[in-house]
C-alpha cells in the first residue's frame, strides 16, 4: 500500500463527516494517512458533485425536453459521489490491512499469503476509483451538449477532477502491484491501460468546454 493512503481506521468519523479544514489539516500532518488515496477518491467525488450541480441547474423551463436525461444524470452523479466518498474510507481499511500483514511475525506460516491478499485489496481500491472517474467523464460528456451554458465551466472542472482521480490512482495501483508477483499483478493491467484512455477523454472534454466558453 502506498504511504499516501487514507485516514487510519479507528477514527469516529468518515470523510463524509469531516470538515474541509479538518481534512486538510490531517492531510498536511506528519502522518501516513490521509494522503494520495484519499485525494484520488475525493477528486472523483468532487467531479461527480460538479456534474450533479450542473445538471440541477439544467432544470429551467427551456430545458424541459431534456428532463428525463437530466434527472437520470443527477441520480447517477449523486450515486457516483457517494461511492467515491466511500472509497476514501475503504482506502483507510486497506492501509490498515497491509500494515497488519507486514507486522505478522516473519516466521508466521501465513504471512506471505496475508501480505499478498492485503496488497491486492489495497490495489483494488484505487482501481475502483478509476471506475468512478470513468463514470464522471461519461456523465459529464453526456451533459455538456444540453447543460446550462452559464455553468459549463464546471463540466470542465469535473473532467479535470476525474483526470486527477485516475492519474493519482495509477500511482497507488502501481506501488502495490510492484510488490506482487505477476500472477496477482496481472489483474490490474487492464485498469492501468484504461487510465491512458481516460486522461485523453478528460483532456478532450476540457478542450470542448474551453471552446464553448470562447465561442459564447
Amino acid at each position: 500500500m502506498s504511504q499516501s493512503s487514507t485516514a487510519p481506521t479507528g477514527t469516529a468519523s468518515s470523510f463524509g463527516g469531516t470538515t474541509v479544514g479538518e481534512y486538510l489539516g490531517a492531510l498536511a500532518a506528519k502522518v501516513p494517512a490521509p494522503g494520495g488515496g484519499a485525494v484520488a477518491a475525493l477528486h472523483a467525488a468532487q467531479g461527480a458533485a460538479l456534474v450533479a450541480m450542473v445538471a440541477r441547474y439544467t432544470t429551467r423551463a427551456k430545458d424541459a425536453e431534456h428532463k428525463p436525461v437530466v434527472d437520470r444524470l443527477i441520480e447517477a452523479a449523486d450515486a457516483c459521489r457517494e461511492r467515491a466518498l466511500a472509497l476514501a474510507d475503504a482506502d483507510a481499511a486497506a492501509f490498515t490491512a497491509v500494515g497488519a500483514a507486514y507486522k505478522l511475525p516473519k516466521e508466521s506460516e501465513g504471512r506471505a499469503a496475508a501480505i499478498t491478499e492485503a496488497l491486492v485489496g489495497a490495489a483494488r481500491v484505487p482501481a475502483a476509483v478509476v471506475d468512478e472517474a470513468d463514470e464522471v467523464l461519461s456523465l459529464a460528456g453526456e451533459l455538456l451538449p444540453i447543460g446550462n451554458p452559464n455553468v459549463v465551466t464546471d463540466i470542465g472542472a469535473a473532467a479535470d477532477a476525474a483526470r486527477a482521480a485516475a492519474t493519482s490512482s495509477r500511482l497507488n495501483i502501481e506501488i502495490n502491484v510492484a510488490s506482487l508477483d505477476a500472477v496477482h499483478g496481472d489483474e490490474f493491467a487492464p485498469v492501468l491501460l484504461r487510465i491512458e484512455a481516460l486522461t485523453a477523454r478528460a483532456d478532450a472534454l476540457h478542450a470542448d468546454v474551453l471552446h464553448a466558453v470562447r465561442s459564447s
